[in-house]
């Protein structure tokens, strides 16, 4: 940031000072997905619940047939 700073004062082109800011962004941006790499990797990767993606679609169906009902004799 300070980089950026030094080039606006010292009257630097703007393709210059473009340039920094955009190098800053990508670094920041670079870090970031870094950080979150790993967390990703292992939801995406990892064994699926098969269980429990079962169990939530019955619940739902349920519930649906439930609401419809309700709504039927109202």
């Amino acid at each position: 940031m300070a980089d950026i700073i030094d080039l606006i004062a010292q009257d630097s082109n703007a393709s210059d000072v473009s340039s920094e800011i955009k190098d800053n962004l990508y670094a920041k941006a670079a870090e970031k997905i870094e950080a979150l790499r790993g967390a990703v990797s292992n939801t995406m990767f990892d064994e699926p619940q098969v269980e429990d993606d079962v169990e939530d679609e019955i619940e739902t169906e349920g519930e649906l047939e439930t609401e419809t009902e309700v709504e039927e004799e109202e």
